[in-house]
């Protein structure tokens, strides 16, 4: 699995300039691992294809830049949903945007070259979907196009970990994985390997409405685990096997196994002070619909769940279920094959 999923065009020589760039990426979930993964458990990764960031890179002359209000202003210059303006003057919520501009600029000692930068998402933010790593991984890898460079895989992944530093301050690097997997990975110590898959399996990612908060998450796992090292160890290590099991299940093509794993691994992450209320409540609405299993997915206190359906009608009903419950949007994933 590489980063050989953005769409990049052809180049036409390192060092060109003056030519846009264009890549993408897209959204991502949990399925076992959640802060486990932190401590070196390993993780399983879902990529949501259907939920794609595309990035435009456009070189301008300093004084095209302009801020929207019938002025101009020097420097790079970028357009989303969440900021549109001079980059120099983006808020917080978009610095991993900001550095995933001047990183790539930097890397490859291009400084002095200005973007207009447009980003185009479906992935939704503080989801535990992976918006900030989607759109470092398209932002960074239109710039190197923009510059006639390409990235390697493994200079991609650092690039979209410097972004994601400053967005979730010490991230495992699973996001950045996953947003540039094809299909299913395996992911531990870092590294990456493909899932073999015994049968077909479908999803439905259900969002609270509110957003979760990895980085605030994080760190209060980090303090259980400073006060009680041995008890979040112990939990960790729990995970970590129900992940071991849930890869088992996926090449075994046993749904019913999967989702007993899910349902354990949602019993362990609230022994971690990491659900909500409002994703119990969906958790419930979904095994309430006869989900084979549901856990939230992501940082968690906020954001999304994951539930598994036995099929695509199935899957149909535990999102109307969702939505019933007080779900702002449903999503249908499949993996496995969709013939």
């Amino acid at each position: 699995m590489t980063s050989n999923d953005l769409d990049n065009p052809a180049t036409t020589g390192a060092g060109d300039t003056r030519r846009t760039g264009r890549a993408s990426s897209h959204g991502k979930t949990i399925l076992i691992g959640e802060h486990a993964v932190v401590y070196g458990a390993p993780a399983l990764v879902l990529p949501v294809l259907d939920a794609r960031v595309v990035a435009t890179v456009t070189p301008i002359e300093p004084a095209a830049a302009s801020t929207g209000t019938g002025t101009t202003a020097l420097g790079h210059h970028l357009e989303s949903a969440v900021h549109t303006g001079p980059l120099d003057l983006a808020p917080a919520a978009v610095m991993p945007t900001v550095t995933a501009v001047t990183a790539t600029l930097r890397h490859f000692g291009s400084t002095d070259q200005q973007f207009h930068v447009r980003v185009d998402s479906e992935v939704p933010t503080a989801r535990g979907m992976g918006s900030s790593a989607a759109v470092a991984a398209a932002v960074t890898a239109a710039v190197a196009d923009a510059l006639g460079e390409t990235l390697d895989v493994e200079t991609h992944h650092e690039l979209i970990q410097q972004c994601e530093r400053v967005a979730h301050g010490r991230p495992s690097g699973l996001d950045a994985r996953g947003v540039v997997a094809d299909a299913p990975v395996w992911f531990e110590g870092g590294r990456i390997e493909p899932v073999e898959l015994g049968a077909r399996f479908t999803f439905v990612v259900a969002d609270t409405g509110v957003p979760g908060h990895t980085r605030e998450a994080v760190a209060a796992v980090r303090a259980r685990h400073d006060a009680d090292p041995a008890a979040v160890d112990e939990v960790v290590d729990r995970i970590g096997e129900l992940a071991r099991r849930a890869r088992g299940t996926l090449v075994d093509g046993d749904a019913q196994a999967l989702g007993a794993t899910m349902d354990a691994a949602h019993g362990l992450l609230t022994a971690l002070d990491v659900s909500s209320d409002d994703l119990d409540r969906l958790v419930d609405a979904a095994r309430s619909a006869d989900a084979l299993g549901a856990k939230l997915t992501g940082g968690g206190r906020g954001g999304c769940v994951l539930a598994l359906a036995s099929d695509g009608e199935h899957a149909e009903r535990i999102a109307a279920a969702l939505r019933g419950a007080g779900a702002a949007a449903t999503w249908t994933t499949t993996i496995g094959d969709r013939a």
